[in-house]
């Protein structure tokens, strides 16, 4: 057989080589924690270079567990106790497992340098579920590639050194001649890797040492979003491979006093006649708070505009709202959260264990009261499974871009542009019978930010790609209104208009906090109603459905874990959402637990750019909130393992 030759002092024994090859492994993670923070500096307000070390020093076990998981397979092949592990090609095949392995994870680690900036997250598992219906992942991929491309040079510059490394690293034959010596200790040393192995990927040795997930990077964060600098990528995907389960849990005890904190069954207001009124729903595509001039008039000492002339006016005949947020920083948290009332936690509804439990939403409820319920979204259909979740929630008509059957206005990369496919929305609506009940979703704000070409330089460019876009979308939206006014059914119309989640691409630092980066138009319109001022109650996604049934006068109980905020005045409404920790509002504060509990208590309204943590010196707010977070996570835990998300009869 063909075995390694080299001369007595030349490489390394092949458990040092083994060693070292993972060292180099190691050292280029750390690496890539360096440029993920240099990339996204601007998302982590580390104030002192003493807790920068601290967070990647923190990384080195979580690099640890991944480096151990990517190399599984390598490991195991290298510490065969066999003598023909030392095969010039057996050693040959090891040398590719390990450079495609680890060119993977690199490549993971690489494409979070920009991708996290979009969730607030490292890149878990769902992502694959999340777009394995996409016709269009490879055409994303080239204009990934094309725009980031200084990224796609980080990443062959990481593999040039791998190998290289990797190569200087070489296994000399083993010395050992007796077989009597050679297995046992080829044994033993198997025995050892294992047992290193096991303690590598739960994080430690002792006993009482559970396995690692993302949440034990709390250990080393001062805020949530500097978990993204703790953990890597493919520890992230690793521990998402297999759904989450969520766990009973028992706060209260009984349902009576649970009920008396916190519940998400609705009941009708006494003899309230029910209002048979048109419902319009409109989803914008990452259109942050900040995009806005009416919600920042002190901005820039005052001068600051906005992107959204249209809206701002609309803003003016509207009943909108002072503090109002997304449930979710990805687009399909928002379909659950904005019509069926449910947030997601953890991971996106839609992709949990739960996502085949029986729900009610504002077209199921409204389709029992004659309603033609529709949903539109100008993409391919069945991109980001919204064509599914639609049919789930009791939409009884779908429009995508097949219905919408005219590829001259598609924009290349993610569905129809928004201005045509908003005046189809309308043409479309006003061939229904009312009551009717519709939700759009815009596409066009999104990556690679482009506008059509007739609307080049038409929009202000501001000081981020997205900015033109937004006013492309705004102007569409003008459009539509100006269309649908002269329509029969248009006086007849409740509006509601929102944003999916943030952009990423923020200008100002109070838009730039765990609570800031949730912060999202929520704006309701009635031509020629009283619905109209801006309220400073606290206002969320998963309201939008109660408070339109509320407005309604909706005559049945229902279920949805948000409130009727326009039509109560009920003072311990309560908001949630989730960044990698638990952020619940309720009045002025926001409290931020982990799976340990509280870890950070804030005043977001006094204190909007969290500089104050409150957790040791308000113990009243402290207590009330948490109260209130334990009613929470045991009316949601337990009814999403049970089933109950709907009115039990």
């Amino acid at each position: 057989m063909n075995y390694i030759r080299s001369s007595k002092a030349e490489g390394y024994n092949l458990y040092m080589a083994l060693l070292l090859r993972l060292l180099v492994i190691m050292l280029l993670m750390s690496v890539c924690r360096v440029i993920f923070y240099l990339v996204n500096r601007s998302l982590f307000p580390i104030d002192s270079v003493g807790h920068f070390f601290e967070l990647m020093a923190g990384g080195v076990k979580f690099d640890l567990a991944a480096v151990f998981y990517t190399n599984a397979l390598y490991i195991v092949a290298f510490l065969l106790p066999f003598r023909f592990r030392y095969n010039t090609i057996y050693q040959n095949v090891l040398k590719w497992i390990f450079y495609v392995s680890n060119g993977i994870a690199l490549a993971a680690n690489c494409i979070d340098f920009i991708y996290f900036r979009f969730t607030l997250r490292r890149t878990t598992w769902t992502v694959f579920n999340e777009f394995s219906n996409d016709k269009g992942n490879s055409r994303l991929g080239l204009q990934f590639l094309i725009d980031y491309w200084y990224v796609v040079l980080i990443f062959i510059a990481l593999v040039g050194v791998m190998v290289i490394l990797y190569r200087k690293i070489i296994v000399r034959p083993t010395r050992i001649e007796s077989n009597w010596i050679y297995y046992p200790t080829a044994v033993a040393l198997l025995a050892l890797g294992a047992g290193l192995f096991i303690g590598g990927v739960r994080g430690g040795f002792r006993h009482s040492t559970r396995p690692i997930t993302l949440s034990n990077a709390g250990e080393y964060v001062n805020t949530p979003v500097e978990i993204g600098i703790v953990v890597n990528t493919p520890f992230s995907i690793y521990k998402t491979m297999s759904k989450r389960s969520l766990k009973k849990v028992n706060y209260f005890g009984s349902e009576k006093e649970l009920e008396s904190v916190y519940s998400p069954v609705h009941y009708p207001k006494p003899d309230s006649a029910f209002k048979k009124e048109n419902v319009v729903i409109i989803i914008l595509e990452s259109f942050s708070k900040e995009f806005f001039g009416v919600y920042n008039k002190d901005l820039d000492g005052g001068t600051y505009k906005g992107y959204t002339p249209f809206l701002d006016s609309l803003v003016g005949e509207s009943k909108t709202f002072k503090w109002s947020f997304a449930t979710g920083k990805k687009s399909i948290d928002a379909m659950p959260s904005v019509l069926a009332s449910i947030p997601s936690i953890v991971e996106p509804y839609v992709l949990s264990n739960y996502s085949g439990n029986k729900i009610n939403s504002i077209a199921s409820l409204l389709s029992k009261k004659g309603y033609d319920c529709s949903f539109f979204h100008g993409a391919p259909n069945g991109s980001m499974g919204f064509s599914s979740f639609a049919k789930l929630a009791g939409f009884q008509h779908y429009y995508g871009k097949t219905e919408y059957n005219n590829d001259d206005d598609f924009d290349g990369m993610w569905g129809i542009w928004d201005e045509p496919f908003f005046k189809f929305f309308a043409t479309t609506l006003n061939q229904k019978q009312q009551p009717f009940m519709a939700s759009i979703f815009s596409v066009s704000s999104h990556h690679p930010f482009k506008v059509p070409q007739q609307y080049e330089g038409k929009f202000p460019k501001g000081k981020e790609e997205i900015h033109q876009c937004v006013g492309y979308t705004d102007n569409a939206l003008r459009k539509f209104f100006a269309t649908a006014s002269k329509m029969p059914w248009f006086k007849n119309t409740l509006f509601v208009i929102t944003a999916d989640h943030t952009s990423n691409q923020v200008t100002h630092d109070v838009y730039n906090t765990s609570v800031g980066s949730f912060a999202i138009p929520i704006i309701f319109y009635k031509p020629g109603s009283d619905l109209k001022g801006m309220d400073n109650k606290l206002f969320q996604q998963i309201d939008i459905m109660p408070s339109i049934l509320g407005y309604l006068n909706y005559d049945e109980p229902y279920f949805a874990f948000g409130s009727d905020v326009l039509n109560t005045q009920n003072p311990e409404h309560i908001g949630i959402n989730y960044t990698g920790v638990f952020q619940l509002y309720q009045g002025e504060y926001v409290l931020q637990s982990d799976d340990k509990g509280p870890i950070a208590l804030f005043n977001y309204q006094k204190d909007p750019l969290l500089k104050n943590n409150e957790l040791k010196t308000n113990n009243v707010e402290r207590e009330k909130l948490e109260k209130y977070m334990k009613a929470f996570s045991q009316q949601y835990n337990n009814r999403m393992i049970d089933d109950r998300l709907t009115v039990q009869k």
